[in-house]
């Protein structure tokens, strides 16, 4: 607090030492001082009203930072960030309250730096608030990222769990309908036919001696019988796709006519193959495909007669699935 003296003791004591003249001097002088005093003093209480009201927006994004669901290693650096400048506006307030009570002791030069010194450190102080306010826009802005960033990973998670949930029905799908063939086949198991599932797939293998004889593109009657009970099997099932795969042995063919070599060989038996599927069941042509294999897909390479075959491969439709994945790209 500034300790006022009686300014009549004053005037009086300035009377009767010294002329008019030299009092009229001081009294201006004194004016003078008094005026730079009461702006200097207005400028300190304006400067601690600006402190306490950034003391109290400081308070208030330490408030926001504890609401915040975890403490990132960013924020945690921002809030070091402002407690450290914090410090900083306490040091310059604390600077100014020296300053002032230099003002008070000095002479008019002294007051007119410590004047400059507090309009410095009043840019200071602005810097500083301005720098806070920056700082609340970043936190704000990570929350705002964190917010995001967890939505986003909650809505990656349900197509996760759709999908897991997709796959395991087809897998169980694929099961049912391998358990399915495998029992209404059971009859030709010890004739060289097998049902496997694998890859999310069913193959059905038939070794060509329970389908063709050598060298001929003409199912035989015992082969067209699994042929039937297969296709019955599979009448309705839209959601699988049917692929009739011919394979050959390497032996290679000598034959002017048709066929010529075992390519043609394996792609007209598994055309043969599709024919009385659909000629004997009511399954839709679109969901069925033959093709031939040659002699390059061998399953022994020791039995050339396991290598002669006709593959059934079951494929289940992955649309749903497809779709979810293309939706989260």
């Amino acid at each position: 607090m500034i300790k006022k003296f009686p300014i009549v003791l004053v005037i009086a004591f300035l009377i009767s030492c010294v002329p008019a003249r030299k009092y009229e001097e001081v009294e201006s002088k004194q004016k003078v001082c008094s005026e730079k005093l009461k702006e200097v003093s207005d400028l300190a209480i304006k400067l601690e009203t600006d402190n306490t009201e950034l003391k109290a927006g400081f308070d208030q994004m330490n408030d926001q930072v504890r609401r915040l669901k975890s403490d990132t290693t960013l924020l945690g650096k921002a809030l070091r960030i402002k407690e450290k400048q914090y410090d900083k506006i306490d040091l310059l307030n604390q600077r100014i309250q020296d300053q002032l009570e230099s003002l008070q002791k000095g002479s008019a030069i002294e007051n007119q730096r410590l004047i400059s010194d507090l309009d410095k450190t009043r840019l200071e102080l602005q810097r500083k608030e301005d720098e806070l306010r920056l700082l609340e826009i970043e936190l704000n802005q990570k929350k705002f990222d964190l917010d995001k960033l967890s939505t986003d990973l909650k809505d990656r998670e349900l197509r996760v769990k759709e999908l897991e949930e997709l796959i395991a029905n087809k897998d169980a799908m694929v099961k049912a309908l391998k358990d399915k063939v495998s029992k209404a086949l059971l009859g030709f198991k010890d004739k060289g036919l097998t049902v496997e599932q694998k890859n999310g797939k069913v193959y059905i293998s038939m070794e060509a001696k329970l389908l063709f004889g050598s060298g001929s593109t003409q199912v035989d009657p015992e082969g067209q019988k699994a042929l039937i009970e297969l296709a019955k099997i599979l009448e309705g099932q839209e959601d699988l796709e049917v692929l009739v795969e011919g394979h050959t042995d390497t032996d290679k063919m000598n034959s002017g006519s048709h066929p010529k070599d075992n390519w043609e060989l394996s792609v007209l038996r598994a055309t043969s193959v599709v024919k009385i599927m659909l000629k004997h069941s009511e399954i839709n042509p679109v969901t069925i495909t033959a093709a031939g294999r040659s002699e390059f897909l061998p399953v022994d390479v020791n039995d050339k007669s396991k290598n002669r075959r006709i593959e059934v491969i079951l494929i289940p439709k992955l649309d749903e699935l497809f779709e979810i994945i293309s939706k989260d790209n």
